[in-house]
C-alpha cells in the first residue's frame, strides 16, 4: 500500500510538472523603422521623445546606440530602443516594449514610432 501511494504521488507530481515544460509563445520581435537621419540624430530625437512622453531614462549610451526607459505611470513597462547604422548611410531604429518579463505587443510602441517618424522626416517602416 505504501509503495502504491508513493507511485501515485510521483505520477501526480510528474503530470503537474509537464505543464511547466511546454514551450512558450515566441517573443514579439522589435518594431523597426529606417530613416535617412544619422544614428546620432536618430538617437538624440528618440531620447527627446521619450523624455517628452514621461518616460524615465534608465540607461542611454550613444556609443552603443541604446536607450532603456521605463514608463513611470500605469501601466508601467520598459522600452528598449536600439539605433544602428543602416547600409545606405541612414539609421535603423528598433523599439520594443517589455512588461512582466516578456515582450509586449507591437501596438504598444506604434505611437512612439509614428511620432519619431514625423520628427525625422520620411522613413520606410518595416
Amino acid at each position: 500500500m505504501r509503495g502504491m501511494r508513493r507511485l501515485a504521488f510521483s505520477g501526480l507530481l510528474l503530470v503537474s510538472l509537464v505543464g511547466c515544460a511546454t514551450p512558450s509563445a515566441p517573443p514579439e520581435p522589435p518594431r523597426e523603422v529606417h530613416t535617412q537621419a544619422t544614428p546620432q540624430v536618430a538617437l538624440r530625437e528618440s531620447l527627446a521623445l521619450m523624455m517628452e512622453r514621461g518616460y524615465v531614462i534608465t540607461q542611454a549610451d550613444g556609443s552603443l546606440g541604446r536607450i532603456d526607459a521605463a514608463l513611470g505611470r500605469y501601466p508601467g513597462y520598459r522600452v528598449e530602443i536600439r539605433v544602428t547604422q543602416d547600409s545606405g548611410g541612414g539609421s535603423r531604429i528598433a523599439v520594443q516594449a517589455l512588461g512582466g518579463g516578456r515582450a509586449l505587443p507591437g501596438n504598444v510602441v506604434e505611437p512612439l514610432l509614428v511620432d519619431l517618424q514625423s520628427r525625422l522626416g520620411r522613413e520606410n517602416p518595416l
